[in-house]
C-alpha cells in the first residue's frame, strides 16, 4: 500500500591507537560560507510528528543537536523513546570495523538498544512492536558501500511492511558533488551495496530515502510513510562541509573521507588501506609491493581495528595524506587500484572474492587484469552512470551548485 511522502521545508505542514569515535576530526574548517542547520536541529519541523507516538531512533555518535546527542535532546523534551537501533560501529560509534553489535540499554537514558548490524540487519516485527515512528539521523559519506545507507534501506523496508513512519533528519554529504563509478549489478547485491547506485551516488540520505520510495526499490515495490527534514541555510551539493564528528572509527579526517571511495576498492585486494595505523584510508601498501615504494608502514591492533589486515607485516606503498599536484578537491579514481595491481609481486592472489561486492560489477577486475587504462575503464561506466545521473535529478532536494 502506498503511504504518504513529505519533505519538510517550513514549519511542519502536516591508526597508533585510534582516537575515540566521537573525537572531532583533525581537518581544517571549511571556507566561510552559509551557516547550515542540520535536520536534527530543526525541532519544530518534526516534533509534531513524534508527539503521542512511540519513537525508535536509528542513530549513532553523529546524531547530535549542537553538542548534545539527539537521544538526550528528545528525552529532555519528553518524547516517548522506546528503542534505539544501533548500526555498524554501535550507538556510540566506538565498535571496531566489522564488529558484531549486541543488544542492551543506553546507560544514560535507559532506552533499550537493539542491534541492526550483525545477525539481524533488518528490524523484525518483534523489534518494532513498540514503535510507531522511526527517526533516522546518521551522517553518511556518499559512497555505496558505506553501510549506513543499507541500514536506511532496511529500516524503510521494515517500516513499509509494518505500517510505521520514517522521519529522516538530513545532513550534508561531504562527497556530495561526486557522482562517479560503476553502477551496482543486481547479482553483486549485498549489505555493502543493496541498490543500483554508482560507487559515489552524490545524494544526501534524505534524497536517497525519497529515491528508495520513488523508484520502488524496497521489497515488493512498497513505499513507506516518509518525512524528510532537509538541511537549511543554503546547502548545495558543492558546499564544502568538514564533519564535526568522525562518521566511523577509521574515517578520522576530511582527507580520509575524500579518499575513501577510491581507496576502499583496495579492501577487496591483498593491499592494506591503513587500518591499524594512525592514517586509515590515507595510506596503502602491502608486503607484495616493491620495497622501493616511497612509504612503509606496519599495521598494528588498535581501537578501530583490533585485527587489522596484514597485522604486523611491513607494507610498502603510498602515503596519500597530501593531495597530489593538480588533484581535484572532490574526485573518484581507480588509479590507486591500477597502480597497486601493476606493481604487485603476487598478481595471482591480488584480488579477493569480496572485490566484486565493492566494485558492484564483474568487469572492473577483468579490466584491471587486462591492463586497461583508467580512461578506457571510465568509458565503460558511462551508459549506466549517465542513466543514474538523469534519475538522480528527480530526487535532488538541493541545488548542484
Amino acid at each position: 500500500m502506498i503511504k504518504w511522502i513529505f519533505v519538510a521545508t517550513g514549519l511542519l505542514s502536516c591508526s597508533a591507537p585510534s582516537q575515540p569515535a566521537t573525537q572531532v576530526p583533525t581537518a581544517p574548517a571549511p571556507p566561510a560560507g552559509p551557516r547550515l542547520q542540520m535536520g536534527a536541529a530543526q525541532l519544530a519541523k518534526y516534533l509534531p510528528a513524534l508527539q503521542g507516538k512511540r519513537v525508535g531512533l536509528v542513530v549513532n555518535q553523529t546524531s547530535r543537536v549542537g553538542s548534545a546527542y539527539l537521544v538526550d535532546t528528545l528525552k529532555a523534551l519528553r518524547v516517548n523513546l522506546t528503542a534505539i537501533f544501533a548500526p555498524e560501529h554501535g550507538f556510540r560509534g566506538e565498535a571496531a570495523d566489522g564488529a558484531t553489535i549486541t543488544d542492551g540499554h543506553d546507560a544514560r537514558t535507559g532506552v533499550p538498544v537493539r542491534s541492526v548490524y550483525g545477525k539481524t540487519k533488518k528490524p523484525t516485527p518483534e523489534m518494532l512492536a513498540d514503535v510507531d515512528v522511526l527517526v533516522f539521523d546518521i551522517q553518511d559519506v556518499g559512497t555505496r558501500f558505506y553501510t549506513f545507507i543499507s541500514t536506511l534501506h532496511y529500516v524503510m523496508e521494515a517500516a513499509a511492511e509494518q505500517g510505521k513512519t520514517v522521519v529522516v533528519l538530513d545532513r550534508p554529504n561531504p562527497n556530495g558533488a561526486v557522482v562517479d563509478g560503476p553502477v551496482l549489478e543486481a547479482k553483486h547485491r549485498s549489505f555493502v551495496g543493496l541498490d543500483p547506485l554508482p560507487i559515489c551516488h552524490g545524494l544526501t540520505v534524505g534524497e536517497l530515502a525519497t529515491m528508495l520510495n520513488g523508484e520502488k526499490w524496497l521489497a515488493g515495490g512498497r513505499r513507506c510513510r516518509l518525512l524528510v527534514v532537509p538541511v537549511a541555510g543554503g546547502y548545495t551539493h558543492a558546499t564544502p562541509y568538514a564533519l564535526p564528528v568522525r562518521p566511523s572509527p577509521n574515517l578520522p579526517t576530511a582527507r580520509a573521507v575524500a579518499l575513501y571511495p577510491s581507496v576502499c576498492l583496495l579492501e577487496g585486494t591483498n593491499v592494506s588501506v591503513g587500518r591499524g595505523t594512525d592514517r586509515p584510508f590515507e595510506v596503502a601498501g602491502a608486503p607484495t609491493q616493491p620495497a622501493t615504494r616511497p612509504y612503509q608502514f606496519t599495521p598494528r591492533p588498535n581501537a578501530g581495528s583490533p585485527t587489522p589486515p596484514l597485522n604486523g607485516q611491513l607494507c610498502y606503498g603510498l602515503d596519500l595524506h597530501t593531495p597530489a599536484p593538480g588533484e581535484a578537491a572532490e574526485f573518484f579514481t581507480v588509479r590507486y587500484l591500477l597502480d597497486f595491481y601493476r606493481q604487485s609481486t603476487d598478481q595471482a592472489h591480488f584480488f579477493s572474492k569480496y572485490f566484486e561486492q565493492l566494485a558492484g560489477t564483474d568487469s572492473l577486475r577483468a579490466q584491471v587484469m587486462a591492463g586497461r587504462p583508467e580512461a578506457s575503464i571510465r568509458a565503460s561506466w558511462e551508459p549506466g552512470l549517465g542513466q543514474f545521473k538523469q534519475l538522480r535529478r528527480k530526487y535532488l532536494l538541493y541545488p548542484e551548485k
